[in-house]
């Protein structure tokens, strides 16, 4: 998926639209205690109920985001760009 670098829109903190600086987000570091991945650990535990042979895993969904950097103000706001794009981001042009 082909994303442009600058890219003109909203700026809550100066509360007018410019063009903003796009970059792809850092993934950052996991947690493995976070609430979803207890979630997901919980629903994967037991027998499974009549069913037989092995479990299917179900799979978390990834999300996208790219940061945009105003330069009036020099802030950094995240957007997210789909929920389950299975295509990568391409920042180009």
């Amino acid at each position: 998926m082909k994303f442009p670098k600058e890219l003109r829109t909203y700026c809550p903190i100066c509360k007018k639209h410019t063009v903003q600086q796009v970059r792809i987000a850092s993934k950052g570091k996991a947690r493995p205690m976070a609430f979803g991945n207890r979630k997901h650990a919980r629903k994967l535990m037991g027998h499974g109920g009549k069913r037989k042979g092995e479990k299917t895993v179900k799979k978390q969904g990834k999300r996208q985001k790219i940061m945009l950097t105003c330069p009036v103000c020099k802030k950094k706001q995240e957007r997210v760009i789909g929920t389950r794009t299975k295509k990568k981001i391409e920042i180009g042009k």
